[in-house]
């Protein structure tokens, strides 16, 4: 155990490049890449031979041309940097800053390198929007693509091969794209949401082999203190009456443990989805609960878990703070394994040799913080996305009726926390004895 204060925690590391990186980001360099190309190579740069038909050399003189062209680019760039938070709007933008390039150039068609951006757009709105969203903006694609026919064939300028055949089936190729990521995502998510009902079916079953546990010990207490009190009742009334206060404590403490679990055990299922309750564990699950009851353990073990992950190479400074005294047995033994899952996290995934464990006694609750200098993020199992160790503590902390958290710090590392009520009738002079088993 230290009372001294920890090492400085080194400096947050910065955020890959990647996740820095808006998602409308290719969008908006292809399609400024595709418009952009043209000015550059027919407009700006000295006369050549070649020449082309849809970027004239003066498409650009009168200035409503250039105000549209610019007008344009204003749109594809708004749209791309609200593809994250408003994806219709931005997907719109992106077609109109299209369509309004195609004036600017008085082009009567739509050219695939231009439509390039849109098909980007659009498997983005496909990857991440539900699919109505997706259908109607890929319907809407094809009916602009069907505009621009419809408006040739009324003018007369209908010749050669039109584009807007290939076109369009290059943005049912990138709705089809969108979509199998879609499903992809989806189909994953499912998954997960799987594993981790059946991690806190484990968890539960867990809890309940530990709670029978306690329970089986708290009733020999009251069948061994109920029979000193018979046999020295008329001899020793003093030492009966002391005894019987004793059972009842204990009894009336077993009791609330028994219905704050319950209580909340029952609350959980009225919540829970007919689909998850019926689901059934995987042979992992199955492993566990199958597992021998292990005995009923609480905070007093804790400085023997400390020198055991010490021994295996990551050092553990327990912080006691508070006045010390019995807690219930739901409340010990959900601290306890509180600590024991987040110190294994630290000893398998954080890469670190240090980590503090924080037990605070307060006047209501008890609070339980496990803190380490590591990498505190990534996909190992203390990942708050990932991790179904974290779900079991979760699901522990839940059923107490308590507040848990677990995430990164600021300045590097990882934090778990939790705070678990404590009845106000523990810690009184008979629960202690009585504690004292």
């Amino acid at each position: 155990m230290s009372a001294s204060p920890p090492p400085p925690l080194p400096p947050p590391l910065p955020l890959p490049l990647l996740k820095r990186v808006p998602p409308g980001l290719w969008t908006a360099l292809v399609w400024v890449v595709a418009a952009g190309q043209p000015v550059v190579e027919y407009v700006l740069m000295p006369p050549r031979h070649e020449y082309s038909l849809s970027y004239p050399r003066d498409g650009l003189d009168p200035l409503a041309a250039r105000a549209l062209l610019a007008l344009a680019f204003l749109m594809v760039l708004a749209g791309s940097a609200l593809l994250r938070r408003r994806a219709a709007l931005a997907y719109g933008l992106v077609i109109a800053g299209t369509v309004v390039s195609t004036v600017a150039w008085r082009q009567d068609e739509v050219l695939p390198l231009q439509f390039l951006a849109v098909d980007v757009a659009l498997c983005y709105v496909a990857a991440t929007r539900p699919r109505r969203i997706a259908i109607t903006a890929t319907a809407g694609t094809l009916g602009v693509l069907a505009g621009y026919l419809v408006l040739r064939w009324i003018t007369g300028g209908e010749s050669g091969t039109a584009s807007e055949p290939f076109v369009a089936l290059t943005v049912i190729i990138a709705w089809l794209v969108g979509n199998s990521v879609h499903q992809a995502r989806a189909h994953t998510a499912e998954l997960h949401a799987r594993v981790a009902a059946q991690a806190v079916t484990a968890e539960r079953l867990r809890i309940a082999r530990e709670m029978h546990d306690t329970v089986a010990h708290s009733i020999g207490i009251i069948a061994l203190q109920a029979g000193a009190a018979a046999r020295v009742v008329e001899t020793q009334p003093a030492r009966a009456r002391e005894a019987m206060i004793t059972v009842e404590h204990v009894g009336r403490e077993t009791l609330a443990g028994l219905r704050r679990m319950l209580g909340a055990l029952r609350q959980a299922d009225q919540e829970q989805e007919p689909a998850t309750r019926d689901q059934k564990p995987t042979g992992h699950d199955q492993g566990r609960t199958q597992a021998p009851p292990q005995p009923a353990v609480g905070l007093a073990d804790l400085a023997r878990l400390a020198a055991t992950t010490t021994a295996a190479g990551v050092r553990v400074e327990v912080w006691w703070q508070g006045k010390r005294r019995p807690l219930p047995a739901d409340v010990d033994l959900a601290a306890l394994r509180i600590v024991q899952e987040a110190v294994t996290n630290v000893v398998r995934h954080a890469a670190v040799d240090h980590c503090r464990v924080k037990v605070e006694y307060r006047e209501d609750e008890l609070v339980v913080e496990v803190v380490d200098r590591g990498k505190g993020s990534g996909t190992n199992t203390k990942n708050t996305d990932t991790g179904f160790g974290l779900v079991g503590m979760r699901e522990r902390v839940a059923l107490l009726d308590g507040r848990f958290t677990a995430g990164p710090r600021p300045g590097g590392g990882f934090r778990v926390a939790a705070r678990l009520p404590v009845p106000t009738a523990a810690g009184t002079e008979p629960a202690a004895k009585a504690g004292a088993r």
